[in-house]
């Protein structure tokens, strides 16, 4: 019996080793082809199965791609399971551009907090997007929540300029909002700024390309406007 128990832990072990090589193997074939054929694909940093048999999921940064087991095609788009209903390059996706709120640079935002601030939001905005200012005017109506704000000019070429100017006020708060919700001028102000450059890094890490873009307290990003009933219903799920 021990010699019996032996020889089966003998071949499972060996299965694994030859599961774990041909995986390996396979991998690697993809990558040789696809960095042969498509050079400007770049770097891939994965290459995993999908449910689906035969297709492979290739990440490049945060992109998805998926391909077969030679690497001889190429796919763009959404992977869906029917059965389940759901978008699984989308569920993917989202998993990869979550941002850990706790590794957030707070010390680069200024805070605005309305009611008790238990419930955390943090937001990147560029004082020109128009976006912006209609999501801002809508967050007036979300009580009980510490906003972080990211000054984050991308949009034009005075974004900078108008961003300084907010972050070396006295009250960069009262500052952003009569900017973006009371469409008033903020004077000229002088300080050191670099946190604005900080930002611009750090969301460049984290392919934080467009404004408004919001990240909640579980991690969950959205990127766009969204209205005050589902910043409301992210910050309940987000708890």
């Amino acid at each position: 019996m021990i010699d019996f128990k032996r020889g089966l832990l003998a071949a499972l072990f060996a299965t694994g080793l030859l599961a774990a090589f041909a995986a390996h193997a396979q991998e690697a074939t993809i990558r040789k082809n696809l960095g042969e054929r498509i050079p400007q694909l770049g770097k891939i940093d994965e290459i995993s199965k999908t449910p689906m048999p035969g297709l492979f999921e290739v990440r490049v940064g945060t992109d998805i791609l998926y391909t077969d087991a030679e690497g001889s095609f190429l796919i763009q788009g959404s992977l869906i399971d029917t059965k389940q209903r759901r978008n699984l390059t989308e569920e993917r996706t989202e998993k990869l551009l979550a941002v850990d709120f706790d590794s957030l640079p707070i010390k680069d935002a200024f805070t605005i907090v309305r009611g008790n601030g238990k419930r955390k939001l943090a937001v990147f905005e560029d004082p020109n997007c128009g976006y912006c200012k209609r999501f801002e005017r809508d967050l007036q109506k979300v009580d009980n929540v510490t906003v972080y704000m990211f000054l984050y000019p991308i949009l034009s070429p005075d974004s900078h300029d108008k961003s300084r100017n907010v972050w070396c006020a006295k009250d960069k708060g009262k500052a952003w909002q009569d900017m973006m919700v009371r469409d008033a001028n903020v004077p000229a102000g002088s300080c050191d700024a670099a946190a604005v450059a900080r930002n611009l890094e750090f969301g460049k890490k984290h392919k934080i390309t467009g404004t408004p873009t919001l990240i909640f307290a579980d991690g969950s990003r959205v990127p766009g406007a969204i209205g005050a009933p589902q910043v409301e219903k992210m910050l309940a799920e987000a708890k």
